[in-house]
């Protein structure tokens, strides 16, 4: 199994432990990864709030490339994947847009590729079976939430692939490596995104609503598919919530027994490893 790979800007920065574990987790599934070469930043989040042909034009220019490779990409930063998803979405419903794209970037767009979140590529194309036989390590104790966050299920019409308000594909991946998703009310609300730079005491509010709901439903940790998510989780927290947020792929990497984990986990603001060796404990 093969796929376009598009790390985004944030994969090569705050968001390293996710690449690492990404690209691990495909290794250890014989799945394939081709990076888009020359992939440009997918406009998220200033450019569609100042011009909406770049805010088109830039995800669209990776999706040209994906074409040229003809491969679904795979994106795992929800903020890219949603920015991708809404150009190919405008693009392929849209004549008249797709005639202005084609114009400014110079190519003819065939619609035969599909952006895919990192969570649908290893939920559906892989499949659940086939993770289930790579476990070596059941995560047996770990009580999570979900937080799949507002940009990989909203707007609904372009970007959702199951069902928005109550998407279930992590909380299946979870109980297929062994740990038990929680029910909680808060797994597609926003974290304030990008707020948490120009206006921090909203995000405060924000992200501590969805760190005390994790708590009062018992969370040992909340797992989500978003780097500035997982950022907003970890830092702008008030009080003495004390709660790791980790990718769902760091838990997949860490079920499959892969010896890259720990050097993973060492980037995370909020020490993991107690919770880990909770789990070894119990064990």
């Amino acid at each position: 199994m093969k796929f376009a790979y598009y790390p985004g800007c944030s994969l090569e920065s705050t968001g390293q432990e996710f690449d690492y574990s990404i690209r691990a987790v495909c290794q250890a599934l014989d799945v394939e990864l081709v990076e888009l070469p020359d992939w440009v930043c997918c406009g998220s989040t200033s450019a569609h709030a100042t011009s909406h042909k770049l805010a088109l034009a830039l995800p669209a220019q990776n999706l040209a490339i994906a074409e040229e490779l003809r491969l679904d990409p795979v994106v795992p930063c929800s903020a890219c994947y949603n920015r991708l998803k809404i150009a190919e979405h405008a693009i392929k419903t849209n004549e008249e847009v797709r005639r202005q794209v084609e114009g400014l970037l110079g190519c003819r767009f065939t619609g035969e590729v599909q952006t895919k979140s990192a969570l649908e590529a290893f939920t559906r194309d892989v499949g659940l079976k086939t993770i289930s036989k790579r476990v070596e390590n059941k995560l047996t104790g770990l009580k999570v939430v979900c937080y799949y966050g507002c940009l990989t299920s909203r707007p609904a019409e372009a970007v959702a692939f199951e069902d928005p308000e109550n998407p279930q594909s992590m909380d299946d991946l979870m109980k297929t490596l062994g740990a038990e998703p929680l029910t909680w009310s808060y797994k597609t609300d926003c974290c304030g995104a990008s707020l948490s730079i120009t206006k921090s005491d909203v995000v405060y509010g924000m992200t501590g609503r969805i760190l005390d709901a994790a708590v009062e439903a018992g969370a040992h940790a909340i797992v989500t598919t978003c780097p500035l998510c997982q950022t907003n989780l970890e830092t702008r927290r008030r009080g003495s919530v004390n709660i790791p947020v980790f990718y769902f792929t760091e838990l997949m990497g860490l079920a499959f027994g892969l010896s890259d984990v720990n050097n993973w986990f060492k980037k995370h603001m909020v020490d993991p490893m107690p919770v880990i060796r909770s789990l070894n404990q119990a064990g």
